[in-house]
């Protein structure tokens, strides 16, 4: 198995897939670091936590898109809560492009946070980043309502992105086009 890889194939099914189950869990890893990053700088205006917390998930997010997500940190975590739980798997290319926009969106909230949080009046943009990624981490842990699957069909529906071989499924077969 290539250590360079986003999902892999199973007995039954002819495209990559992650263990749906993992995932959330994950999610659920990532929703409450960034409660707590949340927090500290919502409420207790402690802004020194951001940087780390915004940067281990960029770090996170990282190794999941850019090398194998069986190596992510948060995915790790994840694999050892749902051990014992039967994988429920799930298309890997759509994950991958929510992951790339979880990416961006906490690499944003990173270097943010270290060049404009020297002044607390810069804090509002990068709040309302963070309850962002508040709102879709928790819906995908909440929920297995995963908001970036949605734009990659929506993205294929609008012929912004190629048509995958064959079609993988969502979390409920949510993403039917």
């Amino acid at each position: 198995m290539p250590i360079i890889s986003f999902g892999k194939y199973v007995d039954g099914i002819n495209y990559k897939v992650l263990n749906e189950r993992q995932v959330r869990g994950s999610a659920g890893i990532m929703f409450l670091f960034a409660l707590i990053a949340s927090i500290n700088g919502l409420i207790l205006k402690n802004y020194s936590v951001i940087p780390y917390i915004s940067g281990f998930l960029l770090f996170s997010f990282s190794i999941a898109v850019l090398i194998n997500p069986k190596y992510s940190p948060t995915m790790l975590i994840a694999s050892v809560f749902v051990r014992k739980q039967t994988p429920l798997y799930i298309g890997a290319v759509q994950k991958r492009f929510a992951w790339s926009l979880g990416m961006a969106l906490s690499g944003a909230i990173f270097v943010m946070s270290i060049f404009l949080l020297t002044d607390a009046s810069y804090f509002t943009p990068i709040c309302r980043l963070c309850i962002l990624c508040l709102i879709l981490l928790y819906l995908e842990t909440a929920f297995g309502i995963c908001v970036g699957c949605k734009l990659y069909f929506l993205s294929i529906r609008m012929k912004l992105l190629k048509e995958p071989a064959v079609r993988p499924n969502c979390m409920g077969d949510a993403c039917e086009v």
